[in-house]
Formats: structure tokens, sequence, C-alpha cells
């Protein structure tokens, strides 16, 4: 049986901006290892794969290395691709059920796409061994949350201008490395987000690291919504909302391709 395949760039309105994400429609689960080889044949920062449940929708995502737990922008693409192909109707929410994520909710409003994901807040933690030589800058505040190192730097073009070693991020113990600051020109916030360890160099719009991103902020501006930009050269928009433990993450998507796996 063929399996219907597309790319959906996610977090943007324009196609080739924001975050492209591969969402492979199953029609019963399949082997992790064959999911995983096709994450790598794709090569993109994260394939979703997509099976019908009573209940809705199981959901797994796979970097071209790795499974991970969570994953922000392939989850506002598999919802695009649900609304988009008529396996959803356009006021029916779409409930994803993760293994280690629980359950995932996303909307579809007049603005975009609104998902409920879980908080990742960071504690802070001691900078380790080699983070601000590999980073290329001395962070002014180092957290941890359940994946990432969180590293605020001293201004907006501190984190545009990053060109860290990515070898030396790879070694440290982390899914990847956020690194932001405030923000300008209407947005609150700056970030980037690299994940060498688990076969992303630099992911371009990362919904998961705005989990972690939104309490921090919410924190030190005394405001529950915020509006981001993740600055990599593709970059993309996410409109949060710190709901209690849960963040909402909001955005657009596009779908750029469509085709079959054979």
């Amino acid at each position: 049986m063929n399996l219907p395949i597309c790319v959906v760039d996610a977090f943007t309105t324009e196609k080739f901006r924001g975050n492209p994400a591969a969402v492979c429609l199953l029609p019963a689960p399949a082997e992790p290892a064959w999911m995983q080889r096709l994450a790598a044949e794709l090569n993109l920062s994260e394939t979703a794969f997509v099976v019908p449940r009573p209940d809705g929708w199981g959901l797994r995502w796979f970097t071209p290395t790795v499974e991970v737990a969570l994953c922000g922008h392939a989850t506002l693409a598999s919802a695009h691709v649900l609304w988009e192909a008529g396996r959803l109707r356009a006021d029916e929410p779409a409930h994803f059920h993760t293994e280690q994520s629980g359950l995932l909710a996303c909307v579809r409003r007049a603005n975009g796409i609104a998902m409920d994901f879980p908080g990742l807040p960071a504690q802070p933690a001691a900078v380790p061994a080699g983070l601000a030589e590999a980073l290329g800058c001395v962070p002014v505040w180092v957290g941890r949350s359940a994946y990432d190192y969180l590293c605020e730097l001293p201004d907006e073009a501190a984190v545009r201008s990053l060109q860290p070693d990515l070898a030396a991020l790879a070694r440290l113990p982390v899914r990847g490395i956020i690194v932001t600051a405030p923000g300008s020109a209407g947005f609150d916030l700056v970030s980037r987000f690299f994940a060498p360890g688990v076969g992303v160099a630099e992911d371009p719009v990362t919904g998961s690291a705005h989990c972690t991103l939104a309490p921090y902020w919410a924190a030190k501006l005394g405001r529950t919504t915020l509006r981001a930009w993740q600055a990599s050269a593709r970059g993309g928009e996410v409109r949060l909302t710190l709901n209690g433990d849960r963040v909402e993450l909001a955005g657009h998507a596009v779908t750029v391709w469509r085709g079959e796996v054979l």
C-alpha cells in the first residue's frame, strides 16, 4: 500500500520559511525501525507519523537519527494536514495521543492553529563545563528543563550572530541548547535552538523549546501572553499563552508538497 506523505512549513504563512516537517499518514501503527529509516531518508528535522485511533490520532516524531518525546512544529503540521485532507472537519479539534507527552490538542482558529502543550520550565543550573566556549558567548543565566539547557544571552544581537561549535554542543548531556534574549520590533523575545546531539544542527522554529521559553519570559516580563521570534535563517513566529502548567503555542502552516511512500 502506498502511503500519503507531505511536507508542511510550520510557524509561517510563507512557503520555504518557518520549519519544514514531513507528515506521513499511516493506516495502522508501523515498526519504529521503519519510521526511523524513513525519517533519515527525508532528512528533515522532524518527520511525524499519524495513525487513526477510536479516540483521536496516535502521533510519533523522529529526527534523522532518533525518536523524540515532544515536537511542536511537526504537531502543528500534522493537525494542518488532517484538516486540509478532510480527515477532520474544520471545526473539529485534533486530539493526538503520544507515548511520552500525553494528550496534545490542536484547534483551528481564524488566526492560525493553537496547540495545548505541557510547560517545561527550566530550573537554574550550574554552567556546564565547556558551554560558554562552545557557544562563543558567556550566558547571563543558565537553566535546565526536562530536555534542554536554556541560556539567556546579553542581547538580541548576541543571539542572532551566534556561531556555536556544534560538535562541542553535541557532547552535552541534553537534547539541545536554547539561546534567548529580549526581542524587538514587536516581539517579546527572540531565540535559536541547536540540537546536534539528536541530528539537528539548528532547528528553524522549535515549538517544544517555547514550552520552556514561555514560563521563563512570562515570569521575567510579568505577562502570560507573549510574541516570540525564532531567529534562524528561515525564521518563524510563535504566539505564546501560559496557562498554569500548560503552554498554548499558536502559529500558521502551509503545505509545500504532497506525495506517496511506495
